[in-house]
């Protein structure tokens, strides 16, 4: 089983207005989490990017506030407090260029002794698109396109060093680039960094199974996982790749308790405080695409069908059919008897392993070996310290049942993931 960190940023999941919530600027937070990642011999620490402030009819709402350092300069300072952890950031390929970005992953990889990983995102959105030269100008069926040459080209910069250190030069001339030169940076210790990928649609999926090391999935139910699984696993043979060349790894919370019962009501606590009023309606408008606010949160659902070229809400990924979302979230809510505020809770969460230690350990290996995911990215609810029970307590009678490590048996991310090195095509 594989396990990753991944640091929560303020949002729907971070319970923000806990005590034990910390800064999520300060250096310490990062530090904390991370060193406990390590402690609990996770494979790697996983930072999300935000590049535009979301804003919500006009104003930056202020329960989802994304303002955190850039995730690459974290990623480098941590390595100088980590010794075996990987280091994972979230970077563009839309608003960036390869050259640039292949020399901070080489370098990354470097200062860490091999432990580098880039989650590859792209973005058609006009909105975060302003704060860059680029802004706006890519249009949502092109961003695969440019992502696979993106990532492509930054390979054969990796690639123009020799394993033994001699530099050649380079030259890619393709539709989305046309560059040439020297790349500054030598082969670092994996050949290349990790590569992450997020996609779910079916280019998102053919992009994983042709380029990606590890997938972050969102599908965490046991059915959806083992769908998933089979589906993008199916799809790497065509690319002349094993199944073990690409790791699953779907984003999970958990909550743990002495009890399961315990455990269970306190995950109902949480979820109230993570959905409040103000956060139920805000998720609704952001479906409907109205200004919904004189509603009652407590009350039922709207009556009126979402507007599906509204531009209320401003930097989030836009809903594919908004209307068929909505009839969703009506059949739920009338079966169920839910208000607003219970609609957007049953709907919005992601599938969290709820229980005691023990039941939360036997879900998770039960996943793994049903192929419904290769581990997990652990979401916490809580900044910097909400690792620290999971490291604990459930960790050890992982370790207990034999399905996670004991120790780190190498030095670099790629040995963590058992990920063979790239072949170098100088």
């Amino acid at each position: 089983m594989h396990l990753a960190a991944h640091f929560p940023g303020v949002n729907s999941t971070t319970v923000w207005a806990d005590p034990r919530s910390g800064s999520q600027i300060d250096f310490s937070s990062f530090v904390h989490l991370a060193r406990t990642a390590e402690r609990g011999l996770f494979d790697f620490f996983f930072l999300a990017e935000g590049l535009r402030l979301r804003e919500h009819n006009g104003r930056v709402h202020d329960l989802d506030v994304v303002g955190r350092p850039e995730s690459l300069t974290v990623l480098t300072a941590l390595a100088a407090v980590t010794e075996h952890l990987g280091l994972a950031g979230t970077v563009n390929a839309t608003f960036n260029e390869p050259f640039e970005l292949a020399r901070r992953f080489a370098s990354l990889d470097h200062l860490s002794a091999g432990r580098a990983a880039w989650n590859v995102v792209t973005s058609s959105d006009a909105f975060t698109g302003e704060n860059f030269r680029r802004g706006g100008f890519l249009d949502r069926a092109d961003r695969y396109t440019r992502a696979a040459e993106f990532l492509a080209t930054a390979r054969e910069l990796w690639d123009s060093w020799s394993p033994d250190g001699t530099p050649r030069a380079f030259a890619h001339d393709g539709p989305q680039f046309g560059i040439e030169g020297e790349f500054t940076v030598p082969r670092s210790p994996q050949g290349h960094p990790v590569v992450i990928q997020a996609g779910d649609s079916a280019e998102g999926r053919e992009f994983a199974a042709s380029a990606a090391d590890v997938v972050f999935s969102r599908h965490s139910t046991l059915e959806a996982g083992r769908e998933f699984y089979a589906d993008v696993k199916g799809r790497l043979a065509r690319y002349g790749r094993e199944p073990g060349d690409l790791k699953i790894m779907p984003a999970v919370t958990y909550v743990l308790g002495d009890t399961d019962a315990e455990a269970q009501e306190h995950a109902a606590e949480i979820r109230l405080r993570q959905v409040s009023p103000q956060n139920a309606l805000l998720a609704l408008e952001q479906i409907w695409g109205r200004d919904l606010s004189a509603l009652d949160p407590d009350g039922p659902l709207p009556d009126i069908d979402p507007d599906p070229d509204s531009a209320l809400v401003q930097g989030r990924v836009r809903v594919a059919d908004p209307v068929a979302v909505a009839r969703k979230w009506r059949a739920l809510s009338e079966a169920k008897g839910l208000s607003i505020r219970q609609t957007v809770i049953e709907t919005s969460g992601r599938q969290s392993f709820v229980g005691s230690p023990e039941t939360v350990a036997a879900a998770l290996t039960e996943f793994v070996a049903a192929e419904a995911a290769d581990g997990f990215i652990l979401v916490p609810h809580l900044t910097p310290g909400g690792l620290d029970g999971f490291v604990d307590r459930v960790v050890p009678l992982l370790q207990e049942r034999g399905v996670f490590r004991t120790e780190y048996s190498g030095t670099t991310l790629r040995s963590h993931l058992g990920l063979p090195e790239p072949v170098w095509k100088g």
